[in-house]
């Protein structure tokens, strides 16, 4: 969030989607109506310490800190807000005071606060009275998003052996201070969505979300059958391809899945952001993974395609479009397809906030490859363009990063392993080996393997002896 930004917010004032409310000594009591009436119409933004009439009031230094804990917390509470959904709040500095700012996506499901259901109009929030209109809304959400399908005869033992706790983990080492992080795994697939209750047919279970997250290839090829993502390479053969995976596996391991096969076909280029080396082939496609895998109609039986020519990157996936044409940073309104896949990926740190994916690859292709000219045109079928420059004109070999100097240690990108490796030695320097196969659930001779790469990378290096030492970050 930029003041660039907040003051557009601000200058186009409250509506539909945008929420001014004052907080002095606590929350307004009122703000989990608008909560509920956002994620029950179209998502919206809320900005705490200003008026309706535009006037910046700010928050009390000592209070902002406190609000953000709280909002988080009662998003969390299904006393409060049900079913409950996790909130971020911002805080930010504008015109030398503090705001609040709270990001609410259009939710999948319908929400209650104080046992009422919230909806929105450019008056603001108002309650839904009448069985009809309770009706309508189950309707309309039910219609928008798929993901919420319960399957009644899914269980725990038809997720893929330890997908759950793997998310867990990284969510923890992630987010330290998550909510989440203190449930059981039954709390958490209630909390995150992923296990629901209709209340128009008292049907329950685990939904569409949780089954393509965490399900085995042969359940959720039994129940989705058409789902697939193939990846191609076709810079040589154009008419085949030069190589080619075939995905059906559960979406956090597809993620790994075409990550990698990211990493073994395109090169990366040396940049300094600041002072610290970023893998601008992470930023651009890691935004491009996990939008044709969060927004994807899953109902829709077009096939995923993620191919890799020498001037560019061509995507394709089957789409419940809510508008037709070219997207481009700033004119359109994001739009989440499956509002709690997303979820789980921006809480693992594999999506950030929604509408910025689009926003990253501009940018940095920008450097990577010298050109803007990408294209994200949504219809029936969403199509990415990336275009790519970095082979023009010259026989490049794959995987090699480009304009590297000799003195400088290859940026060699990181799996999401060895980024949880350097989480866990920023946490305690002196893990051992054992300790980390352990928590990561993988065999020590893994463990050893991504050790000597991070070493080679000159990414950490070890001091002292084996049972005395510890581990020292470099880069």
């Amino acid at each position: 969030m930029n003041k660039e930004k907040v003051k557009h917010i601000i200058e186009q004032g409250e509506g539909i989607s945008v929420e001014f409310k004052k907080a002095g000594k606590q929350l307004p009591e009122n703000l989990f109506e608008t909560v509920c009436a956002f994620l029950n119409r179209k998502g919206g933004e809320i900005l705490l310490g200003v008026d309706d009439d535009k006037n910046i009031h700010g928050i009390e230094n000592d209070k902002t800190e406190i609000f953000c804990k709280q909002i988080a917390n009662l998003s969390n509470n299904p006393q409060k807000l049900f079913p409950s959904f996790l909130l971020e709040p911002q805080i930010i500095e504008f015109e030398n005071k503090k705001l609040i700012y709270i990001f609410i996506p259009i939710s999948s499901q319908v929400h209650k606060t104080g046992n009422k259901i919230y909806d929105r109009s450019v008056d603001g929030d108002y309650i839904l009275n009448s069985d009809a209109q309770i009706k309508q809304i189950y309707i309309r959400k039910s219609v928008d998003y798929s993901e919420n399908r319960i399957y009644s005869f899914l269980y725990e033992s038809d997720f893929a052996d330890g997908v759950v706790d793997r998310v867990r983990k990284i969510i923890r080492i992630y987010r330290p201070n998550h909510p989440w992080n203190e449930l059981s795994n039954d709390e958490f697939y209630r909390t995150a969505g992923l296990y629901r209750k209709d209340i128009a047919t008292g049907e329950e279970g685990f939904t569409m979300s949780a089954l393509l997250l965490f399900g085995k290839t042969e359940t959720i090829g039994s129940a989705i059958p058409h789902y697939k993502v193939d990846a191609l390479v076709r810079i040589e053969n154009i008419d085949r391809y030069d190589d080619r995976i075939n995905i059906r596996c559960n979406l956090i391991e597809a993620y790994d899945k075409l990550m990698d096969f990211v990493t073994k076909h395109l090169p990366d280029k040396f940049y300094l952001q600041g002072d610290q080396r970023i893998s601008l082939r992470e930023k651009i496609f890691r935004e491009i993974v996990a939008n044709i895998l969060i927004h994807r109609e899953y109902t829709n039986a077009f096939p995923t395609s993620f191919i890799i020519y020498k001037d560019k990157v061509e995507c394709k996936n089957a789409n419940k479009p809510h508008t037709w044409g070219s997207l481009k940073p700033g004119n359109f309104e994001p739009f989440p397809k499956n509002p709690h896949i997303a979820q789980i990926f921006t809480q693992m740190g594999r999506s950030e906030e929604l509408g910025t994916g689009v926003q990253n690859v501009f940018r940095y292709n920008k450097i990577y490859s010298d050109t803007d000219n990408n294209e994200f045109i949504e219809g029936d079928v969403f199509v990415t363009l990336v275009p790519l420059r970095i082979f023009k004109e010259s026989n490049v070999p794959l995987n090699v990063p480009l304009n590297v100097p000799l003195n400088v240690p290859l940026n060699v990108p990181l799996n999401e392993r060895q980024k949880m490796i350097l989480s866990a030695i920023k946490t305690n320097s002196k893990i051992i080996i054992d300790e980390m196969a352990e928590e990561f659930q993988v065999n020590i001779k893994t463990i050893k393997r991504d050790i000597i790469k991070l070493q080679e990378a000159n990414i950490i290096m070890r001091i002292g002896s084996k049972k005395a030492g510890y581990w020292k970050i470099i880069s």
